[in-house]
């Protein structure tokens, strides 16, 4: 099942093996630099499906570090046209790009000094928004509740992002709801106290998410991969339920969105999210089943035999592998041997 083609919308992926955007915290001024250039291009070679770029913020205040990626200006747009021009030199992998503004989750230490740390001034923190002057947790400060003219210049943003993505060519967009960050934090009761028409009610919670996802859909190429990734239970008794989730899968559906990648959890630091292999399949299996789009897994995903499961069972259409990507870069063509495929490029075939 793993090496099936899938048809989404008009562009055919040769498998159903995702690799998940991974933030790499190496960029300079939001540029991709070397670092990228070589990690991509590895992971272009690994014989997936598609690739996808890491989470790249639509404006400044919405990058996690300071090394965050981000295409909100001429000379990251130009940097990232060669660097997807790179990539398409080396490699025939479909291209896609995950876009998003990290919210209360931003202005914050790079993992491997201060693990989810926030800044302090001398280390050039800025302020971040949210939908409410809530903490992600007490060690995080708190956070600008976004005004109207905030919200719309937010939308504007991510409009503007997605005209750079078409601009510069990528085959897959993905709009980031998840992980705790700016869109996820509207979505969630636990984040979004909001007395407007941006909070409250269900309806209220998506507004935003709706009004992005309108614009974003008319700026990107309607031949192309559009998704998103979203937030199938907060893990906590007052957050988001898959009842929810599901409600909002079908509101994208009906925008033209064509997958949602399912994940879980990220609103707090601590959840009662429970890790164990394929955690998130059976949600992801409930949203398919009750929105009918096609879905998108990750979450502990690490054997053949185990992907191949998912997909055989329709828990999911296409699998989404990490960080096992970057500790086997040959995953692919290991699957392939085992399943007798033939999909190994010829340079490599005397290896296997």
């Amino acid at each position: 099942m793993i090496f099936k083609k899938i048809l989404i919308n008009k562009t055919t992926l040769k498998n159903r093996i995702v690799i998940s955007p991974m933030c790499q915290y190496s960029a300079v001024k939001g540029l991709p630099t070397s670092w990228h250039f070589s990690h991509y291009g590895k992971l272009a070679s690994s014989g997936a499906g598609l690739l996808m770029i890491e989470s790249t913020s639509v404006n400044k205040t919405g990058r996690i570090t300071h090394s965050d990626l981000g295409l909100y200006n001429n000379t990251q747009e130009r940097k990232f046209v060669e660097l997807k021009k790179y990539l398409n030199k080396i490699s025939d992998i479909l291209i896609g790009i995950q876009i998003s503004h990290s919210g209360r989750k931003g202005s914050t230490f790079l993992p491997w000094e201060k693990h989810n740390s926030p800044l302090i001034k001398k280390n050039c923190a800025w302020e971040t928004v949210a939908p409410s002057k809530i903490q992600k947790d007490k060690k995080f400060p708190i956070p600008k509740e976004m005004s109207k003219k905030d919200i719309f210049d937010l939308i504007r943003d991510f409009k503007n992002t997605t005209l750079r993505c078409k601009k510069i060519g990528f085959d897959c967009l993905e709009v980031h709801m998840a992980h705790g960050y700016l869109l996820h934090q509207f979505f969630s009761p636990i984040s979004n106290r909001r007395k407007d028409e941006y909070g409250g009610s269900l309806v209220n919670r998506i507004f935003l998410l709706k009004k992005i996802a309108k614009e974003v859909r008319n700026a990107w190429p309607k031949d192309k991969i559009l998704g998103a990734r979203i937030t199938g239970t907060d893990h906590l008794k007052d957050g988001i339920t898959l009842k929810e989730s599901i409600y909002l899968t079908k509101i994208l559906k009906k925008i033209g969105f064509d997958y949602v990648c399912v994940s879980s959890g990220g609103i707090l630091t601590k959840t009662n999210l429970k890790f164990r292999p394929g955690f998130r399949v059976e949600i992801c299996k409930k949203i398919k089943q009750n929105a009918k789009i096609i879905t998108r897994v990750s979450g502990l995903i690490t054997t053949p035999e185990q992907a191949n499961k998912i997909l055989k069972k329709k828990s999911a259409d296409l699998v989404a592998l990490g960080r096992i990507f970057l500790s086997d870069p040959m995953w692919v063509y290991k699957a392939a041997k085992k399943f007798k495929k033939q999909n190994i490029p010829k340079q490599y075939i005397r290896a296997f």
